[in-house]
């Protein structure tokens, strides 16, 4: 993807962090049938690869399932907090009138050789790691052997598991830094501000943490913070 330098983000932990709080990726490939995209929910095993592995599964019926088995390269796309930014909200606005609107956002890329399976032991521990990563919030937890185990043997002969080694791993995080300190004020204002119709207040703390060069956990904070 385009990376002009101030947006770039190469820190695994930073990537992997956003990985884990927004886990639906969407996972594209080419093949004989054309493009296909599959939004999946994924875990991600920090090693041994050097970026990791994802981990998901699909729907033995999803003719996406049979192109990734036969494909060299998939790309699976995660995106973190994103909004639009006025150029209301800039102090240039009032200055020159030289402005337009943008978008900030914060996205991962990984790319890596896609290798579909079906082991029951392995789609056992998927859905287990799965299950636990969201119901570990609640009290109490729901866990795959609270169902039926004959429903359950059911819905696990209807999927199939994908295990994807990441080659390659890509960060962007656009938070206004390419603005002055005044205009990224006001974004931040704005998108903080109670009556605005673009508020978006967590938006609003990652760009002013990306704003701040002495922050060294740009993308860490509550996951039940609104």
């Amino acid at each position: 993807m385009y990376q002009p330098p101030a947006f770039r983000e190469t820190r695994v932990e930073v990537m992997h962090d956003l990985i884990r709080r927004y886990p639906l990726g969407l996972v594209v490939s080419a093949g004989p049938g054309g493009l296909m995209a599959s939004p999946l929910p994924f875990l991600l095993d920090p090693g041994p690869e050097p970026w990791g592995t994802l981990r998901a599964h699909l729907a033995r019926a999803n003719p996406h399932a049979a192109q990734l088995a036969q494909a060299a390269e998939c790309m699976v796309l995660f995106r973190g907090e994103q909004g639009y930014v006025s150029p209301a909200w800039y102090a240039t606005k009032a200055a020159t009138g030289q402005v337009v609107p943008t978008w900030d956002y914060a996205v991962v890329q990984a790319r890596g050789a896609p290798r579909i399976v079906e082991q029951a032991d392995w789609l056992t521990r998927q859905l287990e790691g799965l299950t636990a990563a969201q119901e570990s919030q609640r009290q109490p937890a729901w866990s795959p052997g609270d169902a039926p185990e004959a429903f359950l043997r059911a819905q696990m002969a209807a999927i199939v598991g994908l295990e994807i080694p990441i080659a390659d791993l890509e960060g962007k995080w656009k938070m206004s830094q390419n603005r002055s300190a005044e205009d990224r004020a006001g974004v931040i204002q704005g998108l903080a501000a109670p009556g605005d119709p673009h508020r978006h207040p967590r938006l609003a703390e990652e760009v002013a943490k990306r704003a701040d060069p002495h922050s060294e956990e740009p993308y860490k904070q509550p996951l039940n913070k609104s």
